[in-house]
């Protein structure tokens, strides 16, 4: 049976991110459990990465092709963000895995890459990032 995945254009203007983020108070916080959420159409320039990428650039290169192929490019899986709510109301976005898809999109000049937003809190960002972790207003 196929599934078919609604894909939502997310826009960034503040309208957007208030319509977003009162959608993604009904997402499940497990990434695991989430193998049928909603995908989204996330903005690169909001997503963050606090780690460099470890990439193999043959790998970045197979995305870039299969990206650049409109008969292709739906078979790249989207990447798992998680979605903060900062102590004073703030999104914040971050993504740990899914190195070669986000600097296949990076390199391509992509505005846009497809993400399954996990609902995440501070502590489990604290997790990740240890005495690092900022103070996300």
């Amino acid at each position: 049976m196929v599934f078919l995945r609604t894909i939502r254009h997310v826009q960034l203007s503040i309208l957007s991110w208030k319509h977003l983020s009162s959608k993604m108070d009904k997402v499940g916080t497990s990434i695991h459990s989430s193998a049928d959420a909603e995908v989204f159409d996330v903005p690169m320039s909001v997503i963050i990465r606090p780690f460099p990428p470890d990439v193999n650039e043959e790998k970045v290169q197979s995305l870039i092709n299969t990206l650049n192929n409109s008969e292709t490019e739906s078979l790249v899986p989207p990447i798992d963000i998680l979605w903060i709510k900062g102590s004073e109301g703030g999104d914040y976005y971050y993504s740990f895995g899914g190195c070669h898809r986000y600097t296949a999109h990076k390199q391509i000049g992509r505005q846009f890459i497809k993400a399954k937003l996990i609902k995440s809190t501070i502590t489990d960002l604290r997790s990740y990032l240890g005495n690092s972790t900022p103070d996300l207003k």
